[in-house]
């Protein structure tokens, strides 16, 4: 038997919303995928027995209740489209929100939740000291927040043995800039008791 892409797309689909229906008779909650098949699944079988476009429509909204989904599905399964052969030709069905969340999973996949502004320092209470550093590069130099500052670009001229055990006291992910013959005076912190540094 031979078939096109389109036929082997549905019968993928059928397998799917298949296995979909034998979860749910067993009482199983549907995951993403599985209410997504069951959706097209209906819409297919719809169209497919004559119907009209917001017939179609109807019985992909009507295929999975939002009780038959695992928590956190039904927001992320926030739009289904699906291409469905009606008397008039192919026609793009869009159901919105298919399963009815409607914003109401305040807690659901994606959801960012804002820290508290009273942050503890993680650098608080260690030990800092202050060196200058003295470039001797043709080019500009950077060095990132966390990197062991004694083992930096030999082209930064300072006293290594004392800033053995520290780092720039910057917030993660910063960095400090020298030019090409730029002196600054830097503040470096240890780093906190079992820390390891990080691997060059």
């Amino acid at each position: 038997m031979r078939l096109t892409a389109w036929e082997e797309d549905r019968l993928l689909i059928f397998s799917a919303a298949e296995l979909a229906r034998r979860h749910r008779e067993r009482g199983l909650p549907l995951n993403a995928p599985e209410a997504i098949a069951l959706i097209c699944d209906a819409m297919l079988e719809a169209a497919r027995g004559g119907a009209s476009f917001a017939e179609v429509e109807a019985a992909g909204r009507a295929a999975v209740a939002p009780a038959d989904v695992l928590p956190g599905v039904a927001a992320l399964v926030d739009e289904v489209r699906l291409e469905v052969l009606l008397g008039d030709g192919t026609r793009l069905v869009v159901l919105l929100d298919p399963l009815g969340a409607g914003g109401s999973e305040p807690d659901g996949p994606g959801t960012v939740t804002l820290a508290g502004t009273d942050l503890e320092d993680p650098a608080a209470g260690l030990e800092r000291r202050e060196l200058e550093v003295r470039s001797t590069s043709k080019r500009v130099i950077r060095v990132s927040s966390h990197f062991p500052f004694h083992r930096v670009n030999a082209r930064l001229v300072f006293d290594r043995e004392a800033a053995t055990g520290f780092r720039l006291d910057l917030p993660a992910g910063a960095s400090e800039r020298w030019a090409p013959g730029e002196t600054r005076t830097v503040m470096l912190v240890r780093y906190a008791a079992g820390a390891s540094e990080p691997r060059q």
